[in-house]
């Protein structure tokens, strides 16, 4: 975002542009105020938004592999239930509640991308260790970037666009003197949000999983003959995500489903179909046999994995100059916190020894962390203190090293980009945790813990200096900000150490599939001496990729295992998704969106590129520019209400699926018949049947005409919004 020097029209001329020799930026709450800003009611309010919004966050990402931005949507929700209270909230408490709020998504980034690594590599993390691992990482986060607060925010005014933290000041702002007609469109999105996902998730009263196989009939069948088939998961949180994404983004990915589903799935059948058995990293497949997914999961993901990992790498090079001056800006953070903080209000930070000694324990407490882990997997204590000195002297280094390139990145482009420098993490971790001898599962967990904890302290510091921003813009007091975002992590990360857990066990990372006899372990077979059948397990783990494809966490997985127990990988096929990364950014087509495409299911996708038509529909719907406009401006609201609606009922969903609810979604379901049975591990676990029409093609054209219903109930939403906004309600 770039502005023109002009100011907006709801702050100070100059809060945009830079400031003239003697000049002084005045926000529009004075530094002399007295105006509530820490209350009862800001307090409460904003960790009610830290419970919805870390749930639906962590929810969206593992189930879509992006997250929702959760400052404008926390502004807009403060500023609608300020304005029905007996005393009116003042726009300070506003401010709190959007600050606190705001941990949230961070949070719940940092954790869906790397904490469901464990999973994928059947390590079971408790939660206290999930909550450890966010909240210490999310502490550090915060305590690194609080010295560099004023460089970034006062000694570069008018410097750095900051773009997200320009719209929610604005929302912030313009909420004084506005109606209620925001509030209003939030909740309603909720709402058909959650009725929506609540019916086809719980309910099942039509069914979401819609192929071209089914609904197409004689001719879909023939398409997959060469396997040819198209997806569609309609449900209102896919809609949603696409809705915010926009129709550019979720065409790119889409694009990326394309090529790796429609183009590269029945390519790989066509020419290997004929070819017998093939031996590849370890295992020899009969393609001719393997279903469409199957192939996919086998050949093409791991293309995607590549091109992942390259699109995070070549992120950090594009960012180099900024990693540099980082580094030196971390340092010079390190001197800031001898100098006595200004008295004025709005300049007041915490006291520079209780953020050093926030510093101290947050590292110290991630040792105490990895020495638990270690001791706990069998390792002596000197060997345990060893491991866990290692992985705090990692961590500590490189969220140093990171933070000042995560607040800049977001000050800059307002894209964090905490992928590529976790990545990073993963990598530097494995390599040194295996050269000093700790390896498998203990190196795993200990890799991935130290992983989370980067993660999230790179993501909070990135949207405290959003929040930092809008409060100096807004005359906010920079301590209360700080202090009481301690409380909104601690919350936050409580709520992600409940959510991942129970999306486990209600849906599973890694669900059973039975092993073809042409997908045998190559080394298996010969060892066996040629009885390959009777050596062959009957069903192997694989990522549930159909509800849970988690694309970040899938991805570390496969690398921290690799590098941490070895054995065969598909690293052509890395290669190959490296290549193409490569071609794809000289084309100038934005990389990992396009990756993640080719690694999310298509029925993701599908439903994606829905929702981001819809928003182009409605944007250039109405008569008039300003009609068209309003329209427009209705999108972050409708999808942001939408999503967390969903995902609030569809980690419902997750618990009604537990067996301490009673495994309740078997009396709450129409479509589907569940009965309590065993897994062939022994694991007791809840077995769904889908009924006769809702498999087949009634329950899928049904679906199909709902997710139609959706999108026009959305088109109306937005006009009955844009209404409300043109008459100032």
């Amino acid at each position: 975002m770039e502005h023109s020097g002009s100011g907006s029209r709801l702050l100070p001329e100059n809060a945009y542009r830079k400031l003239g020799d003697g000049e002084t930026y005045h926000p529009i709450v004075p530094a002399g105020s007295k105006m509530a800003e820490v209350s009862s009611w800001s307090v409460i309010m904003a960790l009610v938004m830290v419970v919805i919004f870390s749930a639906a966050c962590v929810y969206i990402a593992l189930r879509a592999g992006s997250g929702i931005e959760a400052a404008i949507p926390i502004a807009v929700a403060a500023i609608f239930f300020g304005k029905i209270g007996r005393t009116r909230s003042t726009i300070l408490e506003n401010v709190i509640v959007q600050s606190i709020g705001q941990a949230s998504g961070v949070v719940a980034a940092g954790a869906a991308f790397v904490i469901p690594a464990l999973y994928l590599n059947q390590v079971k993390p408790s939660w206290w260790q999930i909550f450890l691992a966010c909240f210490i990482g999310g502490a550090l986060g915060v305590a690194l970037i609080i010295p560099l607060r004023k460089y970034f925010v006062k000694e570069r005014h008018g410097e750095l666009p900051f773009p997200e933290a320009t719209a929610a000041t604005e929302i912030l702002v313009s909420g004084e003197s506005s109606g209620s007609g925001s509030g209003k469109i939030l909740l309603a999105s909720f709402g058909l949000g959650a009725a929506f996902d609540f019916i086809v998730e719980v309910i099942h009263a039509w069914n979401p999983a819609i192929t071209t196989k089914v609904v197409m009939g004689r001719a879909g069948e023939w398409l997959y003959n060469f396997r040819l088939e198209m997806k569609m998961q309609a449900i209102a949180a896919l809609f949603g995500l696409g809705y915010i994404i926009g129709p550019k983004y979720s065409a790119i990915i889409f694009s990326g489903s394309v090529l790796g589903y429609l183009i590269l799935v029945p390519l790989i059948y066509l020419i290997g179909s004929g070819a017998g058995d093939i031996e590849f990293a370890g295992r020899t497949y009969d393609i001719a046999a393997m279903s469409a997914g199957d192939i996919f999961g086998t050949f093409v993901k791991p293309i995607a994995i590549g091109a992942i990992a390259t699109a995070g790498i070549i992120g950090l090079i594009r960012m180099s100059r900024i990693i540099l001056k980082s580094v030196s800006l971390g340092f010079k953070g390190i001197g800031r916190k001898g100098v006595v903080a200004a008295e004025e209000r709005t300049q007041l930070d915490m006291a520079p020894s209780t953020v050093l000694l926030i510093q101290t324990l947050a590292t110290l407490g991630m040792a105490v962390l990895f020495f638990i882990v270690c001791l706990t997997q069998g390792y002596s204590v000197g060997y345990s203190a060893l491991y866990a000195g290692i992985g705090m002297f990692i961590a500590f280094v490189l969220c140093f090293l990171f933070t000042p390139v995560a607040a800049e990145a977001i000050a800059i482009v307002g894209t964090n980009p905490v992928s590529g420098m976790t990545l990073v993490t993963v990598i530097i971790s494995s390599l040194v945790m295996a050269v000093i001898g700790l390896k498998g599962q203990t190196g795993i967990f200990v890799t991935l813990i130290i992983g989370a904890a980067v993660c999230t302290a790179l993501s909070v510091a990135g949207a405290l200096i959003s929040d930092f921003k809008i409060g100096y813009w807004i005359g906010a007091t920079p301590r209360n900000q700080q202090k009481w975002k301690f409380l909104g992590l601690a919350v936050a990360s409580l709520v992600v150490a409940f959510v991942i857990p129970v999306m486990d066990k209600g849906y599973s990372f890694l669900v059973e599939k039975p092993v073809a006899q042409t997908e045998i372990v190559a080394t298996a077979a010969g060892a066996a001496g040629g009885a390959v059948a009777a050596a062959a397990p009957k069903v192997q783990l694989v990522p549930n990729e159909d509800v849970l494809p988690a694309p970040q966490a899938n991805m570390i997985a496969a690398v921290v295992r690799g590098l941490m127990e070895g054995g065969e990988q598909p690293y052509l096929l890395y290669g190959l998704g490296a290549l193409l990364a490569i071609l794809i950014t000289i084309a100038g087509v934005p990389t990992l969106a396009f990756a993640l495409g080719m690694y999310l299911p298509i029925a993701i996708n599908a439903a994606t590129l829905a929702g981001g038509i819809m928003a182009w529909i409605v944007g250039r719907s109405g008569r008039t520019k300003e009609e068209r406009e309003s329209r427009a401006n209705q999108g972050t609201l409708i999808a942001s209400g939408m999503m967390a609606g969903a995902a609030i009922f569809g980690i419902v969903a997750a618990v009604l699926r537990l067996d301490w609810t009673g495994y309740a979604i078997r009396w709450l379901s129409i479509g589907q018949s569940y009965v309590i049975g065993k897994s062939p591990t022994g694991v007791e676990v809840l077995k769904g049947t889908d009924a006769a029409w809702y498999a087949g093609m009634p329950g899928q054209l049904l679906g199909l005409g709902m997710f139609g219903v959706l999108m026009i109930a959305t088109f109306l939403l937005a006009r009955w919004g844009a209404n409300m906004e043109r008459k100032g309600k």
